[in-house]
């Protein structure tokens, strides 16, 4: 059993703000009980997975380790019991490719996989670097000294993703508002109350009112898409069809928040992470400045650095042996991919931030069947971003001290103040 401290630890929204505390709880798992159970007050009792090897073998094996028969992020048993009472007994308030098993899930996947191919993304490779160099022109008119997350890092990857999805520009500040509620809805800062969440029923209120917002918006486009269909992601969607039937409402809109949210939040984050550990870190940043065959490397140097999304739960269908350990049917288990993203088993010198490294065998993007359906997209925008960038940015240093976000699903900085240099 995993004591106290450190499963309280694990799942406090503070901690992965503060970063350092998670590096080290993690850490110590990894070399004392890299897969044990925790139990932290009022939630079920899960394994937690913190071995790169183990976490990929749960992950290719689809049929034995499902997502969607428990909540597929870490929730607390009175939550997990309102959201059922909500949903129909469903443990989720939405049903994404997140919380789907196949067949669903290769079928909804298969709906858009296409879309997100490296080949067909080529073509939208000009008008993403046309985006980028419009942020780029607004950063350095701030003269100076920006929030690089705020001012770029949230708004660049928002308005690729938006413009994919077909949504409007003048949406796209209520997007991310409500992207930054959904996700940080732990977060007195981010979450639509404006204050610290103490209990369930807030929480949850919160959260639905947030789901609820998004489904409203999605409708309408919705009945738009079916009357007038365009080349944009909202049409495949309005007009997909899975075994030759609509897709279901609740899938549909689900689909929508997925690519409104993920879309753009976790490039949002691993760029602002960026920025943060070069400011800090300013060989690497001359490095990568010197020599943009390292672009590459910067990017998914930073997504390893930031692991933005920070865990998904599955749930055993049989008895099994995971490990040498004995996993029971129905037992929950908690992947965290920061943890199988610094371990000393795949990486040298995991807590350093290394624009060389290679080969870099992260798992930000997950791993297997559920890998990210966006992550082809993301790298891409992340690497036009910095192509386009760093020519023209001569330093970067910290201006204030950054924050992230208080999360222990999908977090990442919130803030992150700098002065640069720039012609």
């Amino acid at each position: 059993m995993i004591s106290a401290d450190i499963a309280a630890t694990i799942i406090d929204p503070k901690a992965y703000a503060a970063g350092r505390p998670i590096d080290e709880a993690f850490a110590r798992l990894r070399a004392e009980s890299p897969l044990d159970i925790a139990q932290p007050e009022g939630f079920d009792p899960f394994w937690v997975v913190t071995r790169q090897a183990d976490i990929r073998e749960v992950e290719l094996k689809n049929e034995l380790f499902h997502n969607g028969d428990r909540s597929t992020v870490l929730t607390t048993i009175e939550a997990d019991r309102k959201v059922r009472q909500m949903m129909g007994g469903s443990p989720h308030l939405v049903r994404s490719l997140v919380q789907m098993d196949n067949p669903d899930h290769a079928n909804y996947r298969r709906l858009t996989q296409g879309y997100f191919a490296p080949q067909n993304l080529r073509a939208l490779e000009d008008r993403i670097r046309e985006i980028a160099r419009g942020f780029i022109d607004r950063m350095a008119a701030h003269g100076g000294r920006c929030d690089f997350a705020r001012d770029v890092a949230f708004l660049y990857p928002l308005h690729v993703v938006m413009e994919v999805l077909g949504v409007p520009e003048a949406d796209e500040p209520r997007m991310l508002k409500l992207t930054q509620e959904l996700f940080g809805s732990a977060d007195p800062e981010l979450n639509r109350t404006q204050a610290t969440v103490a209990d369930t029923d807030a929480a949850l209120q919160s959260l639905q009112g947030t789901v609820a917002d998004f489904m409203m918006y999605f409708n309408a486009m919705t009945e738009d898409r079916r009357r007038n269909p365009r080349q944009d992601l909202a049409s495949l969607i309005a007009n997909g069809r899975i075994e030759g039937q609509p897709l279901g409402h609740l899938e549909a809109m689900s689909y929508y928040i997925i690519a409104a949210t993920a879309g753009h939040d976790t490039t949002s984050s691993t760029t602002a992470g960026a920025i943060w550990a070069m400011a800090e870190n300013p060989a690497q940043f001359r490095k990568v400045k010197n020599d943009p065959a390292l672009i590459r490397g910067l990017v998914e140097e930073s997504i390893r650095w930031e692991t933005p999304v920070k865990h998904f739960m599955r749930t055993a269908t049989e008895d099994t042996e995971l490990a040498g350990r004995k996993i029971a049917k129905g037992d929950w288990l908690f992947l965290s991919y920061p943890s199988g993203n610094r371990d000393e088993a795949v990486f040298d010198d995991p807590f350093a931030f290394d624009v060389t490294r290679s080969p870099n065998r992260h798992i930000a993007f997950g791993y297997g069947a559920h890998v990210c359906l966006g992550q082809h997209l993301g790298r891409m925008e992340m690497r036009v971003l910095w192509e386009e960038l760093l020519p023209r940015l001569e330093s970067v240093e910290l201006d204030g001290e950054p924050r992230r976000m208080q999360a222990s699903f999908v977090c990442g900085p919130k803030s992150v103040p700098i002065r640069f240099r720039m012609h």
